[in-house]
Formats: C-alpha cells, structure tokens, sequence
C-alpha cells in the first residue's frame, strides 16, 4: 500500500494538494517573480499596466503564481489556448482577453508587437511545429519586451534518446499509454529553437 502525506501549506504559496515541492512549481515561481518585477518598474514610470499574454493558459497557473507576488500591481492579462475544458476553468477568466488559438497554426488574429509579455510554459514540446510556434511568439512580442519559456530539457544526447527512440520502443512493447510530448530538447538545442525565431537576446538559461 502506498501512502502519500499532504503538505499542511500550498506549495510557495499558491498551489494546493501537492505533496512535495516540484521543480515546475518553482519555474512559475521564478517567472513570477520577474513579472512582478517588471510591472512594478512599469507603474513606477507611469507607463500604464504591463501587458502579459499566457499561451498555454490551461487554468491560469501563470497568473495564479504572479498574483502572490505582484499583489494589486497593475497587469492586463491576456490568454491563448484551446481551453479543451472551458474558458470557465480559467482563474478569474472574466477578467482575462481570452483567445482560442492552435499555436500549431500559429497566434492568428493577434496583433504583431503587442505585448511587453509573452509567457509559454511547457507547450512548445507538444508542438510538431516549434519553430513556427516559437516565430510566432516573437512576432506579438513588443519591442523590448519579454518572453518566459519553459520546455522539459534533457542532457544533450539523451534528448535523441527521448525523441527518435522511445516512439519506436512504445510501438514495439505496444505501449497503450499516449504521449503527449512531440519534441525533446537539451538546453543547446532549445536555445536554437529561441534564437533562430527573430531578434531574441537570451537573458538566462536553466538546465542541463
């Protein structure tokens, strides 16, 4: 019998029913923090609220993680998915300019240069198209502006492991499970796939 004991708090303070600490939550965490950041310099030059779109939205973790931390600065939040359960199952979802995109299609009907932030978090490896996907990230993005980007990242090699190989051996052991992820990267790989997208300067970089 297994037995699993539950944290007594939420995880950094935002996500509940987690036993442990996970390496996801803590890249949230660490992006929220530099949005935060960013929408505090923002308001402090009276530029207005910060611009953030979330691609991927799911069911507004991103926003979730920025709001215990950013408090009532102001940020104008925008989302992209295929909300495959609703645009009700996003947190706060009236308050979101909620769009329904394909990113495999690309972000039709955004405008180009449009926001001072574009969060993907662990969407790109579901895509057979990343790097169209990734281009298009970079075209709403505002001149100046920042894009946080997440993907699983293997060391360099294993990532041909998990990408070419692992498919041939679920169809020889006849694996019932279906996996999501269409791409494997390692750090060098991804920051290709970034900075092949447009005029990218990558600030920082996690991983192997």
């Amino acid at each position: 019998m297994s037995i699993q004991r539950q944290a007594a708090t939420k995880a950094f303070g935002v996500e509940e029913g987690h036993p442990t600490y996970r390496l996801r939550q803590a890249r949230y965490y660490e992006l929220a923090t530099d949005i935060a950041r960013l929408a505090k310099e923002k308001e402090s030059r009276g530029e207005g609220p910060l611009s953030v779109l979330d691609v991927g939205t799911y069911d507004g973790v991103t926003r979730k993680y920025v709001e215990a931390q950013a408090g009532d600065l102001p940020i104008e939040w925008h989302g992209v998915d295929i909300f495959p359960y609703g645009h009700e199952y996003v947190h706060k979802h009236t308050d979101w300019q909620l769009y329904h995109c394909d990113l495999e299609e690309g972000l039709n009907g955004l405008p180009s240069n449009r926001f001072d932030v574009v969060v993907c978090e662990q969407v790109l490896e579901h895509l057979h198209g990343a790097e169209h996907a990734s281009r298009e990230l970079t075209r709403v993005l505002s001149p100046g502006g920042t894009l946080f980007a997440g993907v699983p990242i293997f060391p360099h090699g294993v990532h041909l492991v998990r990408k070419h190989l692992v498919p041939v051996s679920d169809r020889l052991l006849k694996v019932k499970k279906v996996r999501g992820h269409v791409q494997a990267f390692s750090l060098a790989t991804f920051r290709r796939l970034v900075k092949d997208s447009g005029t990218m300067k990558i600030q920082r970089a996690r991983g192997f």
